[in-house]
């Protein structure tokens, strides 16, 4: 359902109908009083309040880009407006309005909505925090029976004064108002008549009934009484900077509590830049037609939502319903006291200090942009302090960016470790030299890198150090866990931080092609500017220094205790927890019998960890059956223990691909006693292999593979001739499984009815 085409089906009619309509009359009674309440706040006409309530219902609503937002005269504006209205006029402020709006119509026209978004909530939030400051501050005097002052700040110091001396019917009708807004809508029955509209229509009542002399909404004439827009006289850079300062604003709250809105129901999702071109549309009329600005509005946009609005027809029937009110009932909003209205913006003005806000900023340790902002728009004005909260923000933001830490500390006699966590730039350098500075000459250095990046002054001073270091005796040991940018940096390869790959699982790779730059013999010294790295491509093609290199020609396989050594270095430290959880006892799911080849890794191909799998490897992946000559108990006793004591509720049976154990069984076995005796177990699979014929597996690579396959099975009905096995596989207490594991295309299959078939690989879709 649309409204620019003009077509609504039979269908959308029952739904407007029934859920527009209604919730377009909840959020006309919420928009008059805040209308009025606004405008008289800004220095406005207030009319003008209603005619931004009209335009922001009709056009914003017809034209955005969210079925739910409203829009109309907000709050955050106020301050601005009424600046603006005090320095220019009101005529030459509604001129500034619509060219605000055909600044903001062509921002969406050049789709920079978005850009929007990167604005720091804790400067919005802040800046709205500081207008309602001001406007509780300055409605405060007025509900005292006073009048506010130019500043904030003038305001605090007037307040005892005010409190001690005015003691007129201003107070008792601003705390009448005050008091039924804060109960209204903790009664249920009466929630169905929103708390602004009880509260102004309870005081009027009283006022009128109690004959008090009271200020009265000038609402003379209705919309006949607004006058149109004046070219305003004076600097135009002052002026520029206004027309910026509305649109920005007016924008960036549309666009906040139009992203908001998204979270409010489940019909389409706003698109921005329609949005922003709407607004932009919405204050060129609005400011023609003498309106205040307009911005999205997060009060009547939830009250919008939560009434049950389906489409944007409720927006736009909430606009017309103002225009008819206005239009025919003029009189009846003339009678509302104006003190009644500030008591409102007071409450108003509090509500916008939101605390929730301030815990959700605590969290994220944003309170100080928050604080910062709100002080000062309240102390200073409203452009100044959302100009330093999004310096402070900035700041900030760089300080976290360039953040890092250096650990340095010492393991052993001679032996120092040095862990650099976070981005290492220029910034970060004084506290790099200084940590490195205290880690005495000749000794031996391990330094983990854990970067996301590293600019060319902090390289610099690294590389510097090192060289120092290793040339007065010493030995530098670098690990680069998740960002090879030390490596680049030696051998003068580009990297960009969205192209690297996260080197979180690098273990692995196989010992000799771990690609180690501090390894003095793991690579090849090239032409680079600090000496290179001859790197060699996943097809072991020479990469040529190619940006998705990932690994080096291995010169040399380290031994297992430098493998243990970064298993203690970087791997330990995650995994401790879970293994301090798992010290007392195991309680694998899985019994889990592959062959010793040392291409197979069972945690590897079945993505499992510490707990998950009781391993048994043996050559060939035997299982020997029950009675079986030459006797052997290692398998049956470790499928024993599995079942009995473990209580697995699965075996699982792994073979790969060119077996050696079935590679000797086809041929002459090797003259090696104890494996000739151990491979009488797998004549069975021979047997079977040679009834079977050739052929029957077309897609099998050779003999080989198709003796590798029949094995698995062969070796699962192995397991059912132990009776503690067959009796619990009969009793559905226990399940048993065949894989098997194309080495060469790194694929696992699974058994299904004497066949394997590959396992399917997950999608991902977006």
């Amino acid at each position: 359902m649309t409204i620019s085409d003009g077509t609504i089906s039979h269908r959308d009619w029952k739904s407007v109908l029934r859920h527009d309509v209604p919730a377009s009359l909840v959020v006309f009674l919420v928009a008059v009083p805040l209308s009025l309440g606004i405008a008289v706040a800004s220095g406005a006409p207030v009319a003008a309040g209603l005619v931004a309530a009209v335009v922001g219902g009709v056009v914003a609503g017809a034209l955005g880009g969210s079925v739910v937002q409203v829009s109309g005269p907000a709050a955050g504006l106020s301050l601005v407006v009424a600046e603006l209205v005090h320095t220019y006029g009101w005529r030459a402020t509604c001129a500034i309005t619509a060219m605000a709006g055909l600044l903001q119509v062509g921002l969406g026209a050049l789709r920079v909505a978005r850009a929007a978004l990167g604005v720091s909530p804790a400067v919005v939030h802040g800046m709205l925090a500081g207008v309602g400051a001001v406007i509780a501050l300055s409605q405060l005097h007025i509900v005292l029976g006073g009048s506010p002052q130019r500043s904030a700040l003038e305001n605090v110091l007037e307040l005892p004064a005010q409190i001690v001396h005015n003691h007129t019917h201003a107070v008792l009708i601003g705390v009448l108002t005050i008091a039924v807004l804060l109960v209204w809508g903790r009664i249920p029955r009466l929630r169905a008549v929103p708390a602004p509209l009880a509260a102004l229509m309870i005081a009027t009542l009283t006022a009128g009934l109690s004959g008090w002399d009271l200020t009265k909404v000038d609402l003379r004439g209705g919309f006949s009484s607004v006058q149109g827009p004046l070219a305003p006289q004076g600097d135009w850079h002052a002026i520029a900077g206004a027309v910026l300062l509305v649109a920005l604003l007016a924008g960036v709250e549309s666009l906040l509590t139009c992203v908001a809105s998204n979270r409010l129901h489940d019909g389409p999702r706003a698109d921005l830049d329609r949005e922003l071109t709407a607004q932009g549309v919405a204050n060129v009329v609005s400011g023609v037609l003498g309106g205040l600005p307009v911005a999205g509005v997060v009060v009547r946009t939830t009250t919008n939502a939560r009434a049950g609005a389906r489409s944007r027809w409720s927006t736009v029937l909430h606009g017309v319903w103002v225009l008819l009110f206005t239009a025919a009932f003029a009189w009846m909003l003339a009678l509302i006291p104006l003190e009644a209205l500030a008591a409102l913006l007071l409450f108003i003005g509090v509500q916008m200090v939101n605390l929730g806000h301030v815990r959700n900023l605590r969290n994220h340790r944003e309170v100080p942009v928050y604080a910062v902002t709100m002080a000062g728009v309240v102390l200073i004005g409203l452009a100044e302090g959302v100009a330093i909260g999004l310096g402070l923000a900035a700041l900030l933001a760089l300080r976290r960016l360039a953040w890092v830490s250096v650990d340095v500390r010492q393991d052993g006699e001679r032996h120092w470790r040095v862990v650099v966590t976070g981005s290492l730039t220029f910034l970060g350098v004084p506290r790099l030299t200084e940590a490195l500075r205290a880690i005495p000459a000749g000794s031996a250095v391990e330094l983990d890198l854990h970067l996301d990046f590293m600019d060319n002054a902090a390289f610099e001073a690294l590389h510097t150090w090192r060289l120092e270091h290793e040339r007065a005796g010493g030995e530098v040991d670098v690990d680069e866990p998740h960002g090879e940018w030390y490596s680049a940096a030696i051998s003068g390869a580009r990297l960009f931080p969205a192209r690297i790959p996260p080197r979180h699982d690098r273990w692995w790779l196989p010992w000799a092609y771990r690609r180690r730059a501090h390894s003095a013999g793991a690579c090849s010294p090239g032409p680079g500017p600090y000496g290179s790295f001859e790197v060699i491509g996943a097809d072991g093609g020479s990469a040529g220094g190619h940006d998705d290199a990932v690994i080096c020609e291995p010169q040399g396989v380290p031994d297992l205790l430098e493998g243990t050594r970064e298993f203690q270095r970087r791997t330990a430290p995650m995994v401790r927890p879970l293994l301090t959880r798992m010290a007392r006892g195991q309680s694998p799911s899985h019994l889990f019998i592959t062959c010793a080849d040392s291409r197979i890794v069972p945690n590897i191909i079945t993505a499992s960890g510490p707990g998950d799998l009781f391993t048994v490897r043996n050559i060939g992946n035997l299982v020997p059956r029950a009675g079986a000559a030459p006797p052997d108990d290692s398998v049956a006793a470790a499928v024993e223990y599995a079942v009995n004591v473990l209580e697995v509720r699965m075996i699982t049976v792994c073979g790969h691909s060119g077996c050696g154990a079935m590679a000797a069984l086809l041929g002459e076995v090797p003259d090696l006693p104890a494996l000739r005796a151990w491979l009488r177990h797998g004549r069975q699979s021979l047997a079977r292999f040679v009834a079977a014929g050739p052929g029957q597996d077309a897609d099998d690579a050779g003999p080989l593979d198709r003796l590798c396959r029949v094995n698995v099975i062969q070796q699962l009905d192995n397991l059912r001739t132990h009776p503690f096995v067959d009796t619990l596989v009969r009793a559905g207490r226990l399940e048993l499984t065949g894989l098997y594991f194309d080495i060469g295309a790194a694929r696992v299959h699974v058994l299904e009815q004497e066949r394997f078939t590959p396992v399917p690989e997950l999608r991902t879709t977006g």
